[in-house]
C-alpha cells in the first residue's frame, strides 16, 4: 500500500528502508546542498558533497548556523534550483528550511527527519525558524518543503529519550484527533511502540501526521485560528524548556507537562470534563511522562518573563489551547493568577 501522500505543496513520501532512502537522495544527482548536524553525519557515510555539518542540540539553533549553511550555499555558487536537503531532527530541519527560504529568496527543500518528534511534527507545516534573544522559534518563515521524505528505520538507533520526545507530539494528536484510531492504537500496542517495532511505528508516524495535515491544510499561515490547535502544550512547554535553559527538560517531555497544566486549567475554568481530564493524565503516564512536576515558588518570575515573550499573548494575557474532549479544543486567554495555581507547588500554609 502507498502511504505517501500530499500536503499543501509537499510530497510526503515513505521509504521502507535505508537502501530506498539512499536511491532517493541519489536521485537528486549533484545539485545539492547536504545539511547534516554531528549526530546524523554519522548516520551517512560517505557524506554526500557539498555538504554542512552543524553542531547538535538546540543550543545551536542560531543565526551563527543560519549564515554556516547560506555562506556555504554562496562559497558553492548554488543556485534557486539548489534542493537544500536537511537529514536530521526538528533543529536542523528547521534551520535548514529557514536557509532556504531565504537563500536567492528561495530554493527548493527536502526534508528527511531522523527523528520521532521531527517525522511527526517539525518536516510538515512549512514552519521554519531558530531561537532568538533567548526564545524559541522567534524568528522564522513559512516555508514547506517540496518533499518529506519519512524513512522509520532511522528510528531504530534513537536514544529512549529522543524516542520519548517524538512519542509526546503523537500523543497530542491523538488527543486533537476527531476520531480515536490514533488514541486506539497507542493504548494497544504500547509494548511494541516502546520496542520500535517498525510496522506500528510506520502506522503511528502515519496516524500523526495525517491530524496534523488536517489542521494544516485548513490554515496554512496559521491566520484562522484552527492550526493554533497543534499548539496544545507549547505555551506552558516552551516557557518550561526557555526558563530551564533548554538543558533540564527535552521539547517532548516539556510539551506532555505543557499538556498537563492546559488540561487543568481547562478543569479549572470548566471546560474541560474532569473525566477526560483522568483519561489523558492516564494516557501520558502510561508512556512513563510525568504530569504531576511543580515549580517552586521562587521560580515564577523567570517563568512568567518566559511565557511573556509567547508568540500568542495579548497584553497581560496568554491564549492557551484548551481541550472540551477528544478533537474539541478552544483557544483561551488565561490570567497569570491561574497560570500561577496550576504550575507552581502549593503553599504549605
Amino acid at each position: 500500500m502507498d502511504k505517501s501522500f500530499k500536503s499543501l505543496n509537499t510530497d510526503v513520501i515513505f521509504v521502507e528502508n535505508y537502501c530506498q532512502l539512499s536511491q532517493k537522495i541519489s536521485s537528486y544527482g549533484s545539485n545539492f546542498l547536504f545539511v547534516v548536524d554531528e549526530n546524523t553525519a554519522k548516520m551517512v557515510r560517505p557524506l554526500p558533497e557539498p555538504n554542512v555539518v552543524l553542531k547538535s542540540g538546540e543550543n545551536y539553533k542560531n543565526f551563527n548556523s543560519i549564515v554556516k549553511i547560506l555562506k556555504k550555499a554562496a562559497d558553492k555558487h548554488l543556485s534557486r534550483e539548489t534542493v537544500f536537503i536537511a537529514f536530521g531532527g526538528g533543529v536542523i530541519c528547521d534551520l535548514t528550511a529557514f536557509a532556504a527560504s531565504v537563500f536567492m529568496r528561495g530554493a527548493k527543500l527536502t526534508l528527511i527527519p531522523t527523528t520521532l518528534l521531527s517525522m511527526v511534527d517539525a518536516a510538515l507545516g512549512g514552519k521554519t525558524g531558530f531561537d532568538f534573544n533567548d526564545s524559541k522559534n522567534l524568528i522564522g518563515t513559512f516555508y514547506p518543503a517540496n518533499e518529506v521524505i519519512i524513512c522509520p528505520d532511522t528510528l531504530i538507533s534513537l536514544s529512549d529519550q529522543e524516542f520519548k520526545n517524538g512519542l509526546a507530539e503523537v500523543l497530542k494528536h491523538a488527543l486533537l484527533s476527531i476520531d480515536d484510531k490514533l488514541y486506539v492504537t497507542l493504548v494497544e500496542n504500547k509494548e511494541k511502540i516502546l520496542n520500535r517495532d517498525i510496522e506500528i511505528l510506520d502506522e503511528l508516524i502515519r496516524l500523526s501526521l495525517k491530524v496534523k495535515n488536517d489542521f494544516i491544510s485548513q490554515d496554512p499561515k496559521e491566520t484562522k485560528n484552527i492550526r493554533q490547535a497543534l499548539n496544545l502544550g507549547h505555551t506552558f512547554g516552551h516557557a518550561l524548556e526557555t526558563h530551564t535553559h533548554f538543558s533540564a527538560w527535552s521539547h517532548g517531555e516539556a510539551v506532555a507537562w505543557g499538556v498537563g497544566r492546559a488540561i487543568e486549567t481547562g478543569v479549572k475554568l470548566g471546560i474541560t470534563t474532569p473525566e477526560f481530564a483522568h483519561g489523558v493524565n492516564k494516557l501520558f503516564c502510561y508512556f512513563n511522562f510525568d504530569f504531576n512536576y511543580r515549580l517552586d515558588r521562587s521560580e515564577w518570575q523567570d517563568f512568567q518573563l518566559q511565557l511573556l515573550k509567547d508568540k500568542k499573548r495579548s497584553n497581560k494575557l496568554i491564549n492557551f489551547v484548551l481541550l472540551k474532549g477528544q478533537g474539541e479544543y478552544v483557544l483561551q486567554s488565561v490570567d497569570f493568577e491561574l497560570i500561577k495555581d496550576v504550575v507552581l507547588k502549593k503553599a504549605l500554609y
